[in-house]
């Protein structure tokens, strides 16, 4: 019984030296090459977590890769002719605070200018939309494999969301004159200008005469909408994975 008992305690005390250098040994791994994908290797053969048998690198790339079609076929969209203009869920309308004006001045006549007027904003909105994808690709560029990671888990939105909150100021800055000078091309201003600005002087309730700045607002929302249709798309249709990565990242 003793010599079975020095032999047991003599096997544990190996079985723990053994495994002490195995760790003692991912250890120093982990000091030596900090990159991305040593780390993720070395902590998933600890743990025995592997998600997929992604990496963290071929998750952000997944996710970029998905972000750029996204937003390149949403932005193709909207700058295409009647992008807005024939889009129910997007078309830019009167502000709220003008449709009683609206309702007046077709009632006084004046329904071709009104028609004239908004169909002028959606023309600008679509105009601008061509400058928003370089944007949004400068923006992809930048993400981290921590934010893809956590934008890949969150929700359907999660990457547009992440968009919005690093590019909208960046897009209003780049609209901005673009629509100023689409407006004009279109006579948008002279519309805009006939059917309010005579109204404010008779008018106690008036109506914001700056046309460009309601209708960049307008053009930001459709855009973001339509990333974000498309972000959806990838994430849950087969048919919208149309790579090779995005089918390894998203179709699981």
């Amino acid at each position: 019984m003793k010599k079975f008992f020095i032999l047991f305690s003599f096997s544990f005390i190996s079985i723990l030296h053994t495994d002490a250098q195995r760790l003692r040994g991912l250890i120093n791994k982990i000091s030596k090459d900090t990159s991305g994908s040593t780390v993720s290797r070395v902590l998933n053969s600890v743990s025995g977590y592997n998600k997929d048998s992604l990496s963290t690198n071929t998750i952000a790339s997944g996710l970029k890769e998905a972000l750029q079609v996204g937003t390149e076929r949403g932005t193709s969209k909207l700058s295409a002719a009647d992008g807005f203009f024939k889009n129910a869920a997007l078309k830019i309308l009167m502000p709220a605070e003008a449709v009683k004006v609206e309702t007046k001045l077709r009632a006084l006549g004046l329904g071709r200018q009104v028609d004239n007027a908004i169909l002028s904003m959606n023309r600008a909105a679509e105009d601008a939309s061509k400058s928003a994808a370089p944007i949004f690709i400068n923006a992809i560029k930048q993400i981290t494999i921590q934010d893809a990671v956590g934008i890949l888990r969150g929700g359907d939105f999660a990457a547009t969301e992440y968009l919005k909150s690093k590019t909208t100021a960046n897009l209003a800055e780049a609209f901005r004159p673009v629509i100023e000078r689409s407006l004009a091309k279109v006579n948008a201003t002279k519309y805009w200008n006939t059917l309010f600005t005579t109204y404010n002087t008779f008018s106690t309730q008036k109506v914001n005469t700056d046309l460009s700045a309601y209708v960049t607002e307008r053009a930001l929302s459709g855009i973001f909408h339509e990333v974000s249709l498309e972000e959806q798309k990838i994430r849950k249709d087969p048919a919208a994975q149309t790579t090779a990565l995005l089918k390894k990242v998203f179709g699981k």
